[in-house]
This record gives C-alpha cells, sequence and structure tokens, in this order.
C-alpha cells in the first residue's frame, strides 16, 4: 500500500506524486517534521495546508507556476502559497513590490490584502521549493528533504503541461529551470521582489502581461490578476 493513502492531497497530483511519498527521502522528512513537533517547535504553515498550493490548481488546470522558496515564518501568515499570507496579515514587502509590477504593467489597483488565492484558483501554482518552516527561523527546512519533492512536482508540471509559463524571480527559483521544457514552455526570469532586488529589474519585467500574451496565443484564458476586494 502506498504511503501516500495516508495523505489529504488533490487526485491529480497524488496520482502523479505518488511513487514520492514511497522513497526513503519522503520518510525521512515525514520523522523529521514529527520529530521537530514533538520537540515542542512551531511549524508553519498548519499541516492541512502544507499541500495548499497542489490542492488549490489541480495539475489539469494550471496554466502558470511561480515559483517561491521558503514559507513565511510569523505567527498567521503562511498558508502553502508561495507569496502569499493568509486574510487579516499584513502584506509583506515582496508581494508589495509585486503588486506595485501588477500597477505598473497592467494598471491594476494595488490590493488591500495578501491573499493570492483567487490566482491559485484560477491555475496559478504558487509553489514554495520547501514547504514547511518552523517559525522564526527563515530557511531551516530547506535541506529536510522538501526540494526533492518540490523538485519532482516542478518536472511532472513541465512533463504534463502544454505552454505553461514558469516564473522564476530570483537565483533560487533560476536554479529550477533546468528541470523545465524551454521547448514548449515560456520561462520568464528576473531578480527577486524583495526590497533588495526590486529596484535592479524585478520593476518593469512584464511578466504579468507577458504571460498573459503567451497563455492568448496557445488559446488558452488568461489569468485575472485582479485580486478580489475582500480575501
Amino acid at each position: 500500500m502506498h504511503a501516500a493513502a495516508n495523505v489529504k492531497l488533490e487526485a491529480s497530483w497524488k496520482a502523479a506524486l505518488q511513487d514520492e511519498f514511497d522513497k526513503p527521502y519522503m520518510r525521512t522528512l515525514g520523522e523529521f517534521l514529527r520529530a521537530e513537533k514533538a520537540a515542542g517547535k512551531v511549524i508553519f504553515p498548519p499541516g492541512p495546508l502544507i499541500f495548499n498550493a497542489l490542492n488549490s490548481t489541480p495539475l489539469p488546470q494550471m496554466k502558470v507556476v511561480i515559483i517561491g522558496q521558503d514559507p513565511y515564518h510569523g505567527p498567521g501568515q503562511a498558508h502553502g502559497l508561495c507569496f502569499s499570507v493568509q486574510p487579516g496579515v499584513p502584506t509583506p514587502p515582496s508581494l508589495q513590490n509585486i503588486y506595485k509590477e501588477l500597477k505598473r504593467d497592467l494598471n491594476i489597483d494595488i490590493a488591500a490584502h495578501g491573499c493570492l488565492q483567487s490566482w491559485a484558483d484560477q491555475g496559478v501554482l504558487l509553489l514554495n521549493t520547501s514547504l514547511t518552516v518552523e517559525q522564526a527561523n527563515a530557511g531551516s527546512h530547506a535541506k529536510a528533504g522538501w526540494q526533492h519533492f518540490t523538485d519532482r512536482i516542478i518536472e511532472v508540471a513541465s512533463e504534463r503541461g502544454e505552454h505553461l509559463v514558469f516564473i522564476l524571480w530570483g537565483a533560487h527559483a533560476q536554479t529550477k529551470e533546468k528541470l523545465i521544457d524551454a521547448s514548449k514552455h515560456l520561462i520568464l526570469k528576473s531578480v527577486h521582489p524583495s526590497p533588495l532586488s526590486a529596484h535592479r529589474g524585478f520593476i518593469g519585467n512584464g511578466h504579468f502581461s507577458r504571460a498573459n500574451k503567451f497563455l492568448l496565443q496557445h488559446g488558452q484564458t488568461p489569468i485575472d490578476w485582479r485580486l478580489p476586494a475582500q480575501a
């Protein structure tokens, strides 16, 4: 019996990834997370939201993949979608810069909240390369084994998807370019939207309009990047 049987995961992704759950790294990762919790450490996002990106964006509906790095490590922020925070939480600085570029690129008014769930619901896979983090300890789970799993997600997206847009912001995301078939997908790259780098080419990258142009060229409905007034 597959270890995946116990994992609450959307059916198309579960079928595509089920072999991963039987691999030694995944068992080691599970043991690591259980030990961290047993030691009293607070882990984000909450357990039911660890696979939120996959559960929100089924494989057949995926159009765009945005690759992040680590979940937010402050209380109440992370909910399993990269760059996104739960409703009621202040918009983090990188996301503020994403909104600035949306305003510049598509004249979309800056949202009053930081929840990107409506993007995920339209087919934007908001994937962090680590799916968990310890509270107040950035990068703490980066070497725990998640990279093997999330690399496989990117490979599956590249293999099964047709004419997807992969958006790689910053050096970390760009290490994943080798997993993507550039002959059938559009790969968009720039510096990270972090305040440390956004002024060096993130603002002005035009990725949102370029993604929609590519989707339209291939007969897809473009993404409505506007966020609802209330998350």
